[in-house]
């Protein structure tokens, strides 16, 4: 996957890059993708050898330099400072940078900055006067380097290691771990400064070159899924020379657990059935939070008394449909309506089906990590089942639906992703006793 695949960026985005271990990489890879012309630039200093990777180079001194090369613009465009003495140009002060902005807003081209620098090392903590971030940039990615993972907290692999030492809690020397790289990513005075508050926030953790590292980096992502709102794992450079990318997207997926059907066919509450000793809604909503779904939100109308005591314990929201007659489209909307802006998708769980295990869900969100698909579905026996995971790119086609229809309406719209799963059981919904029957068998 690549990286303007992996950011999910609006059409004309403002980029800044921040953090170390391959920062003016994923810059310019992420400027080749874009449709050209981009502007590049960077309020720190690059290295002489690094203004190669644009198409064009402008070195500017004013903020009135700026315009002189407005009809000169293409490919990548690079605009920087005047060279220094050590090998490298300096960057641009902030009214140069607005002059680059406005330029790059009249013309509406994408723009990259880069807004720290990190001597080439894997690891850094910013000084106190950085990262300086401008109030338009739209995407902030905090860049790290895995490959500092396993090193001793000193300057042989950490820009500032003292402030990191101090943001992450351990002696200098030390053996930098995962649990030290979360705390920086997650300090407001580490990965997290200076950020906009409009701007959307995405951790890429770089150089997961090898399986171990990028297992590792696995974990980190997990711990920082609340955070921010994605989590890059990649190798944009990998060793061996082979085509660099990004290997996960992690993003907090939902669990929406529908729940508020009058279950008319069976005659009784579905949601009080007993499945392995519980109620089919504790079971469902159980097995969402195993599986790490983040938030859970469970949608009720009939039978709302009798269900909220059985999940009151439960760290889910409980949202009442008050169009639950209306039929599942409304419970679909509801549950839509009460997710974060953040939630990069939703898992669907019917309440009828509490058979579905934790690992399957897993396995939806696992691939939706490695491949953004808009839609993925279990494949069983040949037939698409439940439950199925929605990217967020759908959410808007759901606003449409009417009726007694939920998900499947929309899948005409998207791509399916489909995840083979052995497991007949899996397939069966409860909608009569004769299928309540059906399942009992299969505990048996």
């Amino acid at each position: 996957m690549d990286l303007l695949t992996a950011l999910q960026l609006g059409a004309v985005p403002r980029v800044a890059f921040v953090g170390a271990g391959g920062k003016t990489t994923a810059m310019f890879q992420l400027a080749r993708q874009l449709a050209g012309p981009v502007l590049v630039t960077a309020t720190t200093h690059l290295a002489l050898d690094q203004l190669g990777l644009a198409d064009r180079h402008f070195e500017v001194h004013t903020p009135t330099e700026v315009r002189t090369h407005a009809g000169e613009l293409s490919g990548v465009t690079l605009f920087s400072g005047p060279p220094r003495d050590d090998a490298r140009v300096s960057g641009l002060d902030v009214d140069t940078v607005n002059e680059v902005f406005r330029l790059a807003k009249e013309r509406q081209l994408p723009l990259l900055l880069e807004a720290d620098g990190s001597r080439r090392l894997p690891l850094k903590a910013p000084a106190a006067h950085e990262p300086p971030i401008p109030e338009f940039v739209d995407t902030v990615v905090v860049v790290v380097g895995l490959l500092g993972l396993g090193k001793p907290l000193n300057a042989g692999y950490v820009f500032r290691p003292e402030l990191f030492g101090a943001l992450a809690g351990i002696n200098p020397d030390a053996i930098m771990d995962s649990t030290a790289l979360v705390k920086v990513l997650a300090s407001p005075e580490g990965g997290l400064k200076n950020i906009p508050v409009t701007a959307r926030k995405a951790a890429l953790l770089n150089q997961a070159d090898t399986p171990e590292l990028a297992a590792q980096a696995s974990r980190i992502a997990h711990s920082l899924e609340r955070i921010y709102q994605s989590v890059l794992v990649a190798a944009l450079t990998p060793p061996d020379g082979s085509p660099g990318g990004v290997k996960a997207v992690h993003q907090p997926i939902a669990g929406i657990v529908l729940a508020a059907g009058g279950s008319v066919r069976l005659g009784e509450a579905k949601q009080l059935l007993e499945w392995r000793g519980k109620s089919f809604i504790r079971s469902v909503t159980e097995t969402a939070l195993q599986a790490g779904l983040s938030p859970v939100v469970v949608v009720v109308g009939a039978y709302v008394e009798e269900i909220k005591p059985e999940i009151a314990d439960l760290d889910v929201e409980i949202v009442y449909n008050l169009d639950w007659e209306v039929g599942q489209s409304s419970s679909v909307k509801a549950g839509l309506a009460a997710l974060p802006e953040r939630s990069g998708g939703a898992v669907f769980l019917l309440v009828d089906q509490p058979q579905i295990p934790p690992a399957l869900v897993r396995t939806l969100v696992a691939r939706h990590a490695a491949t953004l698909a808009p839609i993925i579905v279990p494949e069983v026996d040949g037939r698409r089942g439940n439950p199925v995971l929605f990217d967020r790119v759908t959410f808007p086609n759901f606003a449409t639906l009417e009726g007694d229809v939920g998900g499947r309406a929309v899948f005409k719209k998207h791509p399916l992703e489909y995840v083979p799963w052995v497991d007949p059981v899996v397939g069966l919904d409860v909608d009569t006793l004769l299928d309540y029957q059906k399942l009992i068998q299969y505990e048996d």
